[in-house]
């Protein structure tokens, strides 16, 4: 079963028994704590752990490779030698150089969606056929036009879900009114769930509990790294 992907608390906490009901008739040797978890996996990677303030927080973002030529922007394509002079594209001969990029998972959507409209103009394709028939094609997702953000296959899969429910169906442009509802709306997401958990004493499954554990994990290493350094 695909679990639905919500972008507000309202919707989420309105659909959770009738999903949670169809959970159960697909999957009968399970628990109401099996789905919690599933929904742990689903929600978690839009939220962190705050030390400061000791709780869970918005994070959606997502780190991506900004790909770019070696002395492109500053000798110009004009004195690549080894350039197709047929084509406008770089030849496959020039490799990329790249540095890590944080974005939002706006930036990121709107990335994705620029690049299904883009192989959708291209390819002249009927306006009937929806963004979604591309949203996981692999050829659409990781072509490189040059350069710019270069899409991983495998971390987009770990996106599916909220862009199935976040990109419109039609158009070229993402909502950004709905991006920000749900980040209102994914830390009290999280909290319900986290509260489901608690209440039958699933405690080591808890968001709060996992990526607190998490956070103090990755200060343990970077206090190692600083004293080895040291």
């Amino acid at each position: 079963m695909e679990l639905p992907f919500y972008l507000t608390y309202k919707e989420f906490e309105a659909q959770y028994y009738n999903n949670l009901e169809k959970w159960f008739e697909e999957y009968r040797n399970t628990s109401e704590v099996d789905y919690l978890n599933q929904l742990v996996n689903l929600y978690s990677p839009y939220v962190y752990y705050n030390f400061a303030k000791d709780k869970l927080q918005a994070d959606a973002s997502i780190q991506i490779k900004d790909c770019f030529f070696p002395y492109y922007e500053k000798i110009g394509i004009s004195f690549c030698t080894n350039c197709d002079q047929n084509n406008k594209h770089i030849s496959k001969g020039m490799n990329h150089l790249f540095e890590w990029k944080t974005i939002t998972m706006m930036e990121y959507a709107q990335h994705i969606l620029d690049k299904i409209n883009k192989h959708i103009t291209k390819k002249n394709i009927k306006d009937t056929n929806s963004v979604f028939d591309f949203i996981n094609d692999k050829e659409v997702i990781t072509f490189r036009d040059g350069a710019g953000l270069c899409v991983n296959y495998n971390q987009h899969q770990s996106t599916i879900p909220f862009l199935k429910a976040y990109l419109p169906v039609f158009g070229k442009t993402v909502d950004i009114a709905a991006y920000r509802d749900f980040i209102f709306s994914v830390v009290q997401i999280a909290e319900f769930i986290d509260q489901k958990l608690k209440e039958v004493q699933a405690f080591e499954l808890m968001m709060y509990s996992k990526l607190k554990s998490e956070a103090k994990f990755k200060v343990q290493m970077k206090d190692q790294f600083l004293t080895i350094c040291n």
